[in-house]
Protein backbone atom coordinates (compact mmCIF):
# COMPACT_ATOMS: atom_id res chain seq x y z
CA UNK A 1 0.00 0.00 0.00
CA UNK A 2 1.49 3.46 -1.09
CA UNK A 3 0.65 7.00 -0.35
CA UNK A 4 0.75 10.42 -2.57
CA UNK A 5 1.10 13.14 0.04
CA UNK A 6 1.17 17.13 -0.41
CA UNK A 7 3.93 18.80 1.42
CA UNK A 8 1.80 19.65 4.56
CA UNK A 9 0.28 16.37 4.80
CA UNK A 10 4.21 14.70 4.67
CA UNK A 11 4.93 17.91 7.47
CA UNK A 12 1.97 16.23 9.70
CA UNK A 13 3.17 12.83 9.77
CA UNK A 14 6.28 13.60 10.45
CA UNK A 15 5.27 15.38 13.35
CA UNK A 16 2.29 12.67 14.63
CA UNK A 17 5.33 9.91 14.31
CA UNK A 18 7.82 12.35 16.67
CA UNK A 19 5.08 11.56 19.13
CA UNK A 20 5.98 8.32 19.87
CA UNK A 21 9.20 8.22 18.06
CA UNK A 22 12.52 9.27 18.12
CA UNK A 23 13.38 10.45 14.03
CA UNK A 24 16.81 9.77 13.61
CA UNK A 25 17.44 11.97 10.32
CA UNK A 26 19.99 13.00 7.94
CA UNK A 27 19.73 16.87 8.55
CA UNK A 28 21.92 20.07 6.34
CA UNK A 29 23.45 22.01 8.92
CA UNK A 30 24.34 25.64 7.47
CA UNK A 31 27.83 27.13 7.20
CA UNK A 32 28.97 23.81 9.30
CA UNK A 33 30.79 22.47 6.31
CA UNK A 34 34.69 21.59 6.18
CA UNK A 35 35.36 25.12 4.54
CA UNK A 36 34.44 28.21 5.06
CA UNK A 37 30.77 28.97 3.82
CA UNK A 38 30.04 24.94 3.26
CA UNK A 39 27.28 23.24 4.34
CA UNK A 40 27.42 19.57 5.93
CA UNK A 41 24.63 17.15 5.97
CA UNK A 42 25.05 15.02 9.05
CA UNK A 43 22.28 12.81 11.15
CA UNK A 44 20.86 13.65 14.08
CA UNK A 45 17.41 14.06 15.94
CA UNK A 46 14.44 15.96 14.74
CA UNK A 47 10.68 16.66 15.50
CA UNK A 48 9.95 18.95 12.01
CA UNK A 49 10.16 17.61 8.19
CA UNK A 50 11.65 20.64 7.32
CA UNK A 51 14.37 19.40 9.07
CA UNK A 52 15.12 16.23 7.26
CA UNK A 53 17.33 16.18 3.86
CA UNK A 54 15.81 14.37 1.16
CA UNK A 55 17.87 15.74 -1.87
CA UNK A 56 21.70 15.81 -0.68
CA UNK A 57 23.20 12.72 0.42
CA UNK A 58 24.23 12.75 3.54
CA UNK A 59 28.24 13.84 4.23
CA UNK A 60 28.01 11.30 7.17
CA UNK A 61 26.67 7.88 7.94
CA UNK A 62 23.53 7.22 9.99
CA UNK A 63 25.54 4.49 12.25
CA UNK A 64 26.10 6.61 14.51
CA UNK A 65 23.28 5.87 16.80
CA UNK A 66 23.85 2.36 16.86
CA UNK A 67 27.72 2.86 17.31
CA UNK A 68 28.06 6.68 18.44
CA UNK A 69 31.49 7.87 18.46
CA UNK A 70 32.28 7.52 22.39
CA UNK A 71 29.50 6.09 24.09
CA UNK A 72 29.36 5.13 28.10
CA UNK A 73 28.88 0.90 28.29
CA UNK A 74 28.96 1.13 32.47
CA UNK A 75 29.82 2.79 35.32
CA UNK A 76 31.90 1.01 38.26
CA UNK A 77 32.81 1.21 41.76
CA UNK A 78 34.81 -1.19 43.85
CA UNK A 79 31.99 -3.36 43.98
CA UNK A 80 29.42 -2.57 41.83
CA UNK A 81 28.88 -2.54 38.10
CA UNK A 82 25.74 -0.38 36.63
CA UNK A 83 25.03 -0.39 32.86
CA UNK A 84 24.31 2.84 31.65
CA UNK A 85 20.84 4.30 30.70
CA UNK A 86 18.95 4.70 27.17
CA UNK A 87 16.24 5.87 26.16
CA UNK A 88 13.94 3.04 25.42
CA UNK A 89 11.27 5.03 23.01
CA UNK A 90 11.75 3.51 19.21
CA UNK A 91 14.15 5.15 16.67
CA UNK A 92 12.86 6.05 13.04
CA UNK A 93 16.04 6.15 11.29
CA UNK A 94 15.65 7.56 7.46
CA UNK A 95 18.56 6.50 5.27
CA UNK A 96 19.10 5.05 1.80
CA UNK A 97 19.10 2.01 0.15
CA UNK A 98 23.39 1.65 -0.10
CA UNK A 99 23.39 2.27 3.78
CA UNK A 100 20.48 0.09 4.89
CA UNK A 101 22.40 -2.59 3.32
CA UNK A 102 25.45 -1.40 5.22
CA UNK A 103 23.00 -1.78 8.36
CA UNK A 104 22.78 -5.63 7.52
CA UNK A 105 27.08 -5.91 7.51
CA UNK A 106 27.36 -4.11 10.83
CA UNK A 107 24.63 -6.55 12.20
CA UNK A 108 26.97 -9.02 10.70
CA UNK A 109 29.87 -7.77 13.33
CA UNK A 110 28.03 -6.71 16.23
CA UNK A 111 25.85 -9.95 16.28
CA UNK A 112 27.17 -13.26 14.33
CA UNK A 113 31.13 -12.45 14.37
CA UNK A 114 31.41 -14.07 17.88
CA UNK A 115 30.29 -16.86 20.36
CA UNK A 116 27.96 -14.37 21.79
CA UNK A 117 26.02 -10.68 20.41
CA UNK A 118 27.18 -7.21 21.35
CA UNK A 119 24.47 -6.84 24.26
CA UNK A 120 24.80 -3.00 24.19
CA UNK A 121 24.46 -2.85 20.66
CA UNK A 122 21.77 -5.48 20.41
CA UNK A 123 19.70 -3.27 22.84
CA UNK A 124 20.11 0.21 20.15
CA UNK A 125 19.38 -2.10 17.80
CA UNK A 126 16.09 -3.31 18.82
CA UNK A 127 14.77 0.08 19.24
CA UNK A 128 15.46 0.73 15.43
CA UNK A 129 12.91 0.65 12.53
CA UNK A 130 14.06 2.21 8.81
CA UNK A 131 12.41 4.68 6.74
CA UNK A 132 13.95 4.38 2.90
CA UNK A 133 15.18 7.18 1.32
CA UNK A 134 14.19 6.57 -2.15
CA UNK A 135 17.25 7.97 -4.79
CA UNK A 136 15.77 9.80 -7.57
CA UNK A 137 19.57 9.42 -9.73
CA UNK A 138 22.87 8.67 -8.76
CA UNK A 139 25.11 10.86 -6.69
CA UNK A 140 28.85 11.78 -7.63
CA UNK A 141 31.50 9.19 -6.85
CA UNK A 142 28.51 6.29 -5.80
CA UNK A 143 29.09 3.02 -7.09
CA UNK A 144 26.10 1.24 -5.18
CA UNK A 145 25.10 -0.34 -8.37
CA UNK A 146 28.71 -2.44 -8.65
CA UNK A 147 27.93 -3.26 -4.89
CA UNK A 148 24.64 -4.39 -5.58
CA UNK A 149 23.24 -2.15 -2.43
CA UNK A 150 21.25 -0.04 -4.95
CA UNK A 151 18.28 -1.55 -3.98
CA UNK A 152 15.86 -3.21 -0.92
CA UNK A 153 12.94 -4.06 0.15
CA UNK A 154 14.07 -4.00 4.63
CA UNK A 155 12.08 -0.92 5.55
CA UNK A 156 9.34 0.06 7.80
CA UNK A 157 8.03 2.89 4.73
CA UNK A 158 9.46 4.89 2.29
CA UNK A 159 9.73 8.57 1.84
CA UNK A 160 10.59 10.18 -1.40
CA UNK A 161 10.04 14.18 -3.00
CA UNK A 162 9.02 13.47 -6.93
CA UNK A 163 9.06 16.18 -10.03
CA UNK A 164 5.60 17.26 -9.29
CA UNK A 165 6.51 18.43 -5.51
CA UNK A 166 4.79 15.70 -4.34
CA UNK A 167 6.10 13.34 -1.95
CA UNK A 168 5.63 9.49 -1.84
CA UNK A 169 5.93 6.92 0.54
CA UNK A 170 5.34 2.80 0.35
CA UNK A 171 4.30 1.26 3.61
CA UNK A 172 5.74 -1.71 4.33
CA UNK A 173 5.11 -2.04 8.23
CA UNK A 174 1.34 -2.32 9.44
CA UNK A 175 1.96 -0.65 12.68
CA UNK A 176 2.72 2.89 10.37
CA UNK A 177 -0.55 2.75 8.61
CA UNK A 178 -2.58 4.36 10.65
CA UNK A 179 -0.46 7.64 10.86
CA UNK A 180 -1.02 7.34 6.89
CA UNK A 181 -4.64 7.18 6.99
CA UNK A 182 -4.98 10.38 9.32
CA UNK A 183 -3.86 12.61 6.65
CA UNK A 184 -5.74 13.24 3.24
CA UNK A 185 -3.00 11.52 1.34
CA UNK A 186 -4.15 9.45 -1.48
CA UNK A 187 -4.19 6.07 -1.81
CA UNK A 188 -1.77 4.37 -4.80
CA UNK A 189 0.56 1.89 -5.83
CA UNK A 190 4.30 3.45 -4.74
CA UNK A 191 7.76 1.65 -5.88
CA UNK A 192 10.51 3.57 -4.18
CA UNK A 193 13.01 5.28 -6.41
CA UNK A 194 16.34 3.61 -7.05
CA UNK A 195 19.61 3.99 -8.71
CA UNK A 196 19.64 1.55 -11.50
CA UNK A 197 23.61 2.74 -12.78
CA UNK A 198 26.22 4.81 -11.55
CA UNK A 199 29.00 6.96 -13.65
CA UNK A 200 31.51 5.17 -11.35
CA UNK A 201 31.98 1.60 -12.13
CA UNK A 202 33.48 -1.11 -10.28
CA UNK A 203 33.86 -4.78 -10.36
CA UNK A 204 34.95 -6.56 -7.13
CA UNK A 205 37.10 -9.55 -7.57
CA UNK A 206 35.57 -12.79 -6.68
CA UNK A 207 38.67 -14.52 -5.51
CA UNK A 208 41.81 -12.53 -4.32
CA UNK A 209 45.42 -14.34 -4.27
CA UNK A 210 48.06 -14.14 -1.40
CA UNK A 211 50.19 -12.58 -3.96
CA UNK A 212 48.21 -9.36 -4.04
CA UNK A 213 48.54 -9.08 -0.48
CA UNK A 214 52.34 -8.78 -1.33
CA UNK A 215 51.69 -6.64 -4.75
CA UNK A 216 53.48 -3.05 -4.87
CA UNK A 217 50.02 -0.93 -6.02
CA UNK A 218 50.20 -0.67 -2.24
CA UNK A 219 53.34 1.13 -2.44
CA UNK A 220 51.51 4.49 -4.39
CA UNK A 221 49.59 5.45 -0.63
CA UNK A 222 52.76 5.32 1.29
CA UNK A 223 53.26 8.74 0.18
CA UNK A 224 49.75 9.70 -1.29
CA UNK A 225 47.65 8.87 2.25
CA UNK A 226 48.20 11.42 5.15
CA UNK A 227 46.39 8.67 7.31
CA UNK A 228 43.90 11.04 8.24
CA UNK A 229 41.36 8.18 8.99
CA UNK A 230 38.14 10.37 7.16
CA UNK A 231 37.34 7.51 5.64
CA UNK A 232 36.93 5.41 7.89
CA UNK A 233 34.54 7.77 10.09
CA UNK A 234 32.57 8.64 6.98
CA UNK A 235 32.19 4.87 5.96
CA UNK A 236 28.78 3.54 6.90
CA UNK A 237 30.31 0.07 7.34
CA UNK A 238 33.49 0.56 9.72
CA UNK A 239 33.06 -0.68 12.91
CA UNK A 240 36.55 -0.51 14.97
CA UNK A 241 36.56 0.78 18.39
CA UNK A 242 38.93 1.12 21.21
CA UNK A 243 37.85 1.02 25.14
CA UNK A 244 38.40 3.76 27.77
CA UNK A 245 38.42 3.60 31.41
CA UNK A 246 37.58 7.09 32.87
CA UNK A 247 38.31 7.10 36.34
CA UNK A 248 36.75 9.52 38.92
CA UNK A 249 39.12 8.57 42.10
CA UNK A 250 42.65 8.06 42.46
CA UNK A 251 42.91 4.31 43.77
CA UNK A 252 41.42 3.81 40.28
CA UNK A 253 38.47 1.90 41.21
CA UNK A 254 35.46 3.94 40.63
CA UNK A 255 35.06 5.60 36.90
CA UNK A 256 33.10 4.62 33.59
CA UNK A 257 34.35 2.39 30.48
CA UNK A 258 33.53 4.09 27.12
CA UNK A 259 33.60 2.44 23.69
CA UNK A 260 35.17 4.97 21.46
CA UNK A 261 35.52 4.46 17.50
CA UNK A 262 39.07 3.73 16.15
CA UNK A 263 40.22 3.97 12.54
CA UNK A 264 42.24 1.65 11.25
CA UNK A 265 44.03 4.13 9.09
CA UNK A 266 45.55 6.22 11.83
CA UNK A 267 48.82 6.31 13.92
CA UNK A 268 48.39 3.75 17.22
CA UNK A 269 45.90 1.36 15.73
CA UNK A 270 48.09 -1.39 15.47
CA UNK A 271 50.01 -0.70 18.93
CA UNK A 272 50.61 -3.35 21.12
CA UNK A 273 52.26 -3.82 24.49
CA UNK A 274 55.85 -3.49 24.35
CA UNK A 275 56.06 -0.79 21.93
CA UNK A 276 55.39 -3.31 18.58
CA UNK A 277 53.38 -1.47 16.18
CA UNK A 278 52.26 -3.02 13.07
CA UNK A 279 51.56 -1.60 9.41
CA UNK A 280 53.56 1.65 9.92
CA UNK A 281 53.03 1.91 6.51
CA UNK A 282 50.31 3.62 4.59
CA UNK A 283 49.94 1.71 2.03
CA UNK A 284 49.68 -1.46 4.41
CA UNK A 285 47.26 0.26 6.57
CA UNK A 286 45.26 0.69 2.77
CA UNK A 287 45.54 -2.65 1.98
CA UNK A 288 44.36 -4.13 5.37
CA UNK A 289 41.05 -1.38 5.42
CA UNK A 290 40.84 -2.01 1.02
CA UNK A 291 41.13 -6.27 1.59
CA UNK A 292 39.05 -5.92 4.66
CA UNK A 293 35.97 -4.53 2.50
CA UNK A 294 35.75 -6.47 -0.61
CA UNK A 295 38.20 -9.73 0.14
CA UNK A 296 37.81 -11.30 4.36
CA UNK A 297 34.17 -9.86 5.00
CA UNK A 298 33.09 -12.14 2.10
CA UNK A 299 35.11 -14.83 2.90
CA UNK A 300 33.52 -15.00 6.24
CA UNK A 301 29.81 -13.90 5.55
CA UNK A 302 29.42 -14.51 2.06
CA UNK A 303 29.36 -10.83 0.48
CA UNK A 304 31.29 -7.53 0.32
CA UNK A 305 31.45 -5.43 3.55
CA UNK A 306 31.62 -2.04 1.23
CA UNK A 307 28.56 -0.87 -0.20
CA UNK A 308 29.95 1.43 -2.58
CA UNK A 309 28.05 4.57 -0.90
CA UNK A 310 31.31 6.68 -2.02
CA UNK A 311 31.48 8.66 0.58
CA UNK A 312 35.24 8.15 1.23
CA UNK A 313 35.96 9.13 -2.28
CA UNK A 314 34.12 12.76 -1.52
CA UNK A 315 35.60 13.01 1.84
CA UNK A 316 39.27 12.24 0.99
CA UNK A 317 41.80 15.21 0.93
CA UNK A 318 43.97 13.27 -1.17
CA UNK A 319 41.69 12.56 -3.91
CA UNK A 320 42.67 9.36 -3.47
CA UNK A 321 39.31 6.71 -4.83
CA UNK A 322 38.15 3.79 -3.31
CA UNK A 323 36.60 2.56 -6.42
CA UNK A 324 39.70 3.35 -8.56
CA UNK A 325 41.56 1.04 -5.56
CA UNK A 326 39.00 -1.64 -6.33
CA UNK A 327 39.75 -1.90 -9.79
CA UNK A 328 43.39 -2.03 -9.02
CA UNK A 329 42.79 -5.25 -6.88
CA UNK A 330 40.86 -7.00 -9.14
CA UNK A 331 43.33 -6.16 -12.24
CA UNK A 332 46.06 -7.71 -9.85
CA UNK A 333 43.93 -10.53 -8.88
CA UNK A 334 43.25 -11.78 -12.39
CA UNK A 335 46.76 -11.13 -13.60
CA UNK A 336 47.91 -13.59 -10.39
CA UNK A 337 45.42 -15.76 -11.83
CA UNK A 338 46.90 -15.94 -15.01
CA UNK A 339 50.15 -16.54 -13.63
CA UNK A 340 48.77 -19.33 -11.79
CA UNK A 341 47.30 -21.11 -14.63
Amino acid sequence: MGYQMSEKDYGDLVRKLSEDYRIFAPVRKIGEGRFEGTDVVRYDFVTDADEIELEKKSDYPFREFLTPLSETLFYFTEDKVTEAGLDPRPVLIFLRSCDVHALKRIDDIYLKNGRDEDWFYRRRRDLVHLVLIGCTHSYANCFCASMGSNQTDEYAFSIEKREDGCYYSDVKDEKFKTAFEGLKAEKKDVTPSYVTENRTKVTPPDRIPASVYRDKLWDEYDARCIACGRCNFVCPTCTCFTMQDIYYSDNGKVGERRRVGASCMVDGFTNVAGGGQYRRKHGERMRFKVLHKIGDFRAKFGYNMCVGCGRCDDVCPAYISYANIISKVAKASEDAGKEEK
